[in-house]
């Protein structure tokens, strides 16, 4: 007696596998097959239910080898090569993006954001609301798998560049624009919602090659904002130190005593005054005096400091606090390619309004940085003073050094120093020109 071995069990067809093993009993042959014996050339075996089972040798070597030839037959290799081919591009469209660009409008708050997607060219989406950290991330990166490329816009505010970095660091190409007026067609309609999509459309015409859509600003880096911090910081002291300065004056004038020093607060100054004031109101100056004096100490620190940062050769006339104050507000002098663009950063250029016949020269626009701007009206007149052999002193010397002339005329020429003066230290500062091309004298 010769015991069959087990045949391993293969994925077959419920027709084929009924029809290839039935035995005489009607059962199925593959699930008797292991109880089969052969006898006198007869395969004898029992069933589940206990039943003979006899199969002709000749019938069950047939069934046997069908079963073995649809098991053990080698896999075709035209097939393994079909299957290959077409389970490739499947895998690869499942990893591909699904758009050429995906656009973000963001409208930025300190708490959340407002984000307004658009695919492609279409439709805006509806907003959606997303948080800062985690949930951001998982945004942004859900975002990056569905597109190629990325971009998202959103306007300078009090929150910073931190947002714009993060996005960069990301993949996303990411644009700070100047604030501006959304509502373009005075709907006196503005929500977070209206805006995200008003910027996500003007980033659509931004891309399409209209670069007036928005002022983009640039980022600085996280070395020039601490550089920058620190002078800004020495001037808002300096302005806290007038604010208070100028409440205890109007605390004496108030009180019928109208002081004329410059700094009551200082010591040699304060002892005069309390020979002359009653004693409750010098009580009361003392909240202020304490104040000041320790604003002056930080302030004198923060100026150290500011000073510290100026290059060591500088124009006569230039102080090393006026040098690297503006220096710090520019950031970087190589970021400009021609000198329209520095006239356009200090916000210098003169306005005008024309139409048809009508033709009306305006004041300056006060577009760019109001604090670059006031640096340099105050430069501009230490160089009249202290070098007015300089080329652009000697332009506008009839004016500037004319005892005759209007203040108004003294005002335009003023300006028009300040502004050629931004633009000759962008020159000396990126080596196109010599102090001594400009006259300057150095110390």
């Amino acid at each position: 007696m010769v015991e069959l071995v087990e045949a391993q069990p293969t994925k077959l067809s419920a027709e084929s596998a009924s029809a290839a093993m039935k035995g005489k009993c009607g059962c199925n042959l593959m699930a008797c097959e292991s109880r089969l014996t052969t006898q006198d050339g007869m395969s004898v075996g029992k069933c589940r239910d206990q039943r003979q089972l006899e199969v002709g040798a000749k019938c069950y070597s047939l069934s046997h080898q069908t079963i073995n030839a649809r098991i053990d037959m080698p896999t075709n290799t035209h097939d393994q090569k079909l299957n290959q081919v077409t389970t490739t591009p499947i895998a690869a469209q499942a990893t591909k993006p699904s758009c050429e660009r995906l656009l973000l409008g963001i409208d930025q708050h300190a708490e959340h954001l407002r984000i307004v997607r658009q695919l492609d060219g279409a439709g805006t989406q509806p907003p959606q609301r997303c948080y800062p950290g985690a949930d951001l991330e998982r945004f942004i990166k859900k975002q990056l798998t569905q597109a190629q490329q990325v971009y998202a816009v959103y306007e300078a505010g009090p929150c910073g560049f931190g947002l714009a970095r993060q996005l960069t660091a990301w993949g996303v190409t990411c644009f700070v624009i100047r604030p501006m007026k959304l509502d373009t067609l005075g709907k006196r309609v503005n929500t977070d919602k209206t805006d995200a999509a008003e910027l996500v459309s003007r980033l659509d015409r931004y891309l399409a090659g209209n670069r007036k859509a928005f002022a983009v600003v640039r980022v600085p880096t996280p070395e020039e904002e601490q550089r920058r911090c620190v002078s800004r910081q020495r001037e808002q002291l300096r302005r806290e130190r007038q604010r208070l300065n100028a409440m205890g004056k109007s605390l004496m004038l108030a009180q019928g005593h109208h002081c004329q020093l410059r700094d009551w607060w200082h010591d040699r100054q304060w002892a005069k005054l309390v020979q002359q004031l009653p004693g409750w109101l010098c009580e009361r100056l003392e909240f202020f005096r304490t104040v000041l004096h320790t604003v002056q100490e930080q302030l004198d620190t923060l100026t150290t400091a500011v000073e510290q940062q100026a290059p060591k050769l500088r124009p006569f006339g230039c102080g090393p606090l006026t040098l690297a104050t503006a220096q710090n507000e520019v950031g970087s002098w190589s970021r400009f390619t021609n000198r329209r663009q520095v006239g356009s950063l200090s916000g210098l250029c003169g306005g005008v309004s024309s139409s048809g016949q009508s033709h009306v020269d305006l004041c300056i626009t006060k577009h760019g940085n109001a604090r670059l701007r006031y640096l340099l009206i105050e430069l501009a007149w230490r160089m009249v003073k202290f070098q007015p052999q300089c080329q652009t002193v000697q332009k506008w010397q009839h004016i500037l050094l004319s005892p005759h002339a209007h203040v108004r005329k003294r005002k335009q020429a003023i300006v028009a120093v300040a502004r050629q003066l931004a633009v000759d230290l962008w020159r000396w500062h990126t080596g196109r020109v010599t102090p001594a091309q400009l006259g300057w004298k150095m110390i």
